[in-house]
């Protein structure tokens, strides 16, 4: 097992494990020739729950938010529920000095854009997350959202994409439609219903998951808390880093 440090008196532009652009080697996506790529990056405490006191931040560290930051200027676009936008408080991804060579080279614009999932479109368009993005916002949903949804997301200025015939997405078609659009490097946030959900539908390729060395108790759901997959889906051990009893674990689909 490596450990993962921070190495003191150093900025962003060292090579080393465990800086920015160390992790960025670390956690680098495969060649785009290969087709989209869908990695899902979660918290669990030892428990299994995916959140404390109704949020994932409790359950972070430092190094977490490192490889966090990392893994989304690694990324097209992030991927992200509609009540995981709402119960975190999202914001836009920014645009990291220390990676804009590495993304111009890659053709990317300067941050990922982020993609919400959303069956009704009650989303805040008042919020940061759509009025001061680098790259504009998209919302993805199914054509049961309804036509006032649609117009009145319109009127606020996001970018709507319907991805699902009827009531919420088709896991398959957003990465179809992501991938149309040039998105083809996916970074899955959550929440546990709707990354369950596209687990089921066999489109998560990589999960990176930080196991806190918390434990919680109470209802909290797991990381995937929605229908099943069927038959389980194998994956197999990619890396393992370690920080001050954290464990950031990376698999990729057998």
């Amino acid at each position: 097992m490596q450990r993962l440090f921070p190495v003191p008196g150093q900025g962003e532009d060292t090579q080393e494990l465990g800086t920015v652009l160390g992790l960025a080697d670390a956690y680098a996506y495969p060649p785009r020739d290969g087709g989209p790529y869908l990695r899902a990056n979660m918290v669990s405490g030892l428990d299994g729950a995916a959140r404390a006191e109704g949020r994932s931040a409790p359950l972070s560290s430092a190094a977490d938010m490192r490889i966090f930051g990392t893994l989304r200027a690694l990324a097209d676009v992030v991927v992200v529920g509609a009540e995981t936008v709402r119960q975190e408080g999202y914001r836009p991804a920014k645009a990291r000095e220390a990676f804009a060579a590495r993304r111009s080279a890659d053709g990317q614009a300067p941050a990922a854009a982020v993609a919400v999932l959303s069956r009704s479109l009650d989303l805040d368009f008042t919020a940061p997350l759509f009025t001061d993005p680098v790259v504009p916002t998209l919302v993805l949903t199914g054509t049961g959202c309804g036509q006032d949804a649609l117009e009145a997301a319109d009127r606020a200025g996001a970018q709507v994409v319907v991805a699902g015939e009827g009531e919420g997405v088709d896991p398959v078609r957003v990465v179809r439609e992501l991938a149309a659009r040039s998105l083809t490097r996916m970074l899955h946030e959550g929440g546990p219903r709707v990354l369950a959900q596209f687990a089921a539908a066999g489109v998560v390729d990589e999960l990176c998951l930080t196991l806190s060395p918390l434990v919680t108790g109470g209802d909290a759901p797991r990381i995937m808390d929605g229908p099943p997959v069927v038959p389980p889906s194998r994956f197999r051990p990619l890396s393992v880093l370690e920080e001050d009893g954290f464990l950031f674990t990376r698999y990729v689909r057998a």
